[in-house]
């Protein structure tokens, strides 16, 4: 497909008058990042990693850019890639995923354009969230001391909320139903139902005047919390406070 896509020729006949070119569509040819995690599912990743690649090249080619056939395409292959996806799943060009195989999406969810989903240790797109562009979501943390010490913690975005521009979502957050997290900010923590955070760290600053709901799908106030799980044996225990405020205990 990549061949035909970008050089508008069959592989076989690429292979015999590029073969550098040709031999770089192969996923086997190539290493991602993920790779590199101790925490990646080897088989899981295997089964992926050429659904990923293809899915990362053909962003580059008319037809990625064009939404017309960028959009369907990256919907199948979501499906084929992601634990759970519903449907008219609306995913732009240039999305990044740490392993892809952790992503659970809901219906009628919108990813924009240079997203970062980092879902080594899982997250959660429920109905109608929409991400705007560049943000990031992460899974993981790494330790302040010890950058191997990695935990991972799934991350929970409700029905309907809303991600916008270059914010940035830290692992293990959960923003409620209806909530929004606003431009440039950073988020490490929860975001009530229909509430509105801003700022570096972000807090909630206003509400949403809706009616109240019977019940919400995703609540911060009650919903599960993931306690985090190691990725590195090495660090097998729960990582302990390792920061404090300047002026204490200095020499």
């Amino acid at each position: 497909m990549l061949a035909q896509a970008m050089y508008g020729r069959e592989y076989g006949q690429l292979l015999a008058d590029a073969p550098l070119a040709a031999l770089n569509l192969d996923a086997r040819n190539v290493t991602f990042e993920a790779e590199y995690y101790l925490a990646t599912d080897a088989e899981q990743f295997a089964r992926v990693k050429p659904l990923l690649w293809l899915w990362k090249n053909l962003d580059l080619t008319p037809v990625g850019q064009n939404p017309v056939t960028g959009i369907p395409v990256r919907r199948i292959l979501a499906g084929h890639i992601f634990r759970r996806v519903g449907r008219d799943f609306k995913c732009w060009q240039n999305v990044e995923f740490s392993v892809g195989y952790n992503m659970e999406v809901g219906d009628n969810v919108v990813v924009h354009r240079h997203v970062l989903l980092d879902d080594i240790g899982g997250i959660e797109l429920q109905d109608g969230a929409s991400v705007s562009d560049y943000v990031n979501i992460y899974s993981h943390t790494h330790s302040v001391l010890d950058g191997p010490d990695v935990t991972l913690r799934r991350t929970v975005i409700g029905r309907g909320a809303r991600i916008t521009y270059h914010s940035t979502i830290l692992a293990g957050s959960v923003v409620s139903d209806d909530a929004m997290l606003a431009t440039h900010a950073l988020l490490r923590g929860d975001i009530p139902p229909h509430g509105i955070a801003m700022g570096l760290p972000a807090r909630v600053t206003r509400f949403k005047e809706r009616p109240q709901p019977e019940a919400y799908g995703v609540d911060s106030r009650t919903h599960p919390h993931d306690a985090g799980r190691k990725a590195n044996p090495q660090f097998p225990d729960p990582t302990p406070n390792q920061t404090r405020v300047p002026g204490e205990g200095d020499l």
